[in-house]
């Protein structure tokens, strides 16, 4: 898994995936610390992540161990919404 910040929404009019009402988000990689690295990831949304948000991201096979994209052509999810982060003892993210 990676952190990644939300940096808007993907539209699509016609798509393969069937997943029924999915949310697609433009991601960018990024530290802990919210410092982007210019790495950016189209990532279904199951957790209903907002624009601007630290969330964590799964890629490859484990993108599709979820309900919603089980055995369905989907390379990233979003997969969770980051409160905190602590590094070495300190807080570098609070939501």
């Amino acid at each position: 898994m990676i952190f990644a910040r939300v940096a808007g929404t993907v539209v699509l009019t016609q798509r393969v995936d069937q997943v029924p009402g999915a949310k697609f988000l433009l991601v960018e990689a990024c530290t802990p610390r919210q410092k982007g690295r210019g790495e950016y990831l189209v990532a279904l949304d199951v957790v209903g992540a907002g624009e601007g948000e630290l969330v964590m991201v799964a890629q490859g096979p484990s993108a599709r161990n979820t309900r919603v994209s089980d055995r369905r052509s989907i390379d990233a999810v979003v997969c969770g919404i980051v409160d905190l982060v602590e590094e070495r003892g300190a807080v570098v993210y609070r939501k």
